[in-house]
């Protein structure tokens, strides 16, 4: 199957930033999920990183970095008046205590039932790296999936159940992929939103997993 138009990493972090409600207290995971933080614009939103901060902003412009300011993912960023620096169990007592509304997190897989496999693919001489994957799993209020629907050979990440070593189970709320936005429910997961040239046919034959309208 032929797709033209699907999102980029650049304009699926936007569909994300959109949906990230005022006031909200949220952790971006490591890789795409971080670009959140450039699209939030003039909401307040209190963006959260493992290693101890509380309150960044946008990624800094090009030499205005400081290497004293990076997120989990070692980039350089900034801090918005009132951000906050404290130690990294402070800051892993935030996440496990549910003081998070939102995590935005990269995925292997999900299953229709909402679990979810991102830390290893169990590929051997890969390196495991859960990091602190788990926590904001089963810690955030809500977790948004942000991956590309197909891996590089073609096949669904959405899956009946997780083949890959879990994460967390029955705690994706959301999916946001560069074909389209799905929301996790107890009837299965459903369309929201289609953001690439094809119909819900095409994107069910796509997914291999039923999809509901």
């Amino acid at each position: 199957m032929s797709i033209t138009k699907k999102l980029s990493r650049t304009e699926m972090a936007q569909r994300v930033a959109a949906d990230i409600q005022e006031g909200a207290y949220v952790n971006l995971g490591i890789g795409a999920p971080t670009m959140v933080a450039n699209f939030l614009g003039d909401k307040e939103v209190f963006l959260h990183s493992e290693n101890g901060l509380l309150g960044m902003g946008p990624s800094p412009a090009p030499d205005e970095e400081d290497d004293d300011l990076i997120n989990a993912s070692k980039e350089h960023v900034t801090m918005l008046p009132g951000g906050a620096f404290f130690h990294h169990a402070d800051s892993f007592s935030m996440m496990r205590g549910g003081h998070l509304d939102i995590a935005v997190l990269g995925a292997f897989q999900v299953s229709v039932k909402g679990d979810l496999a991102n830390w290893h693919t169990g590929a051997e001489g890969s390196i495991p790296a859960v990091g602190g994957a788990m926590d904001l799993a089963t810690g955030a209020r809500q977790v948004f999936v942000m991956m590309n629907h197909l891996t590089k050979s073609g096949e669904s990440k959405l899956v009946p159940e997780c083949t890959y070593p879990p994460t967390g189970f029955g705690c994706v709320s959301r999916i946001y992929t560069d074909l389209a936005v799905l929301e996790v429910t107890s009837d299965g997961l459903r369309v929201i939103e289609i953001c690439a040239d094809i119909d819900f046919e095409q994107l069910q034959a796509l997914s291999g997993v039923p999809l509901i309208q």
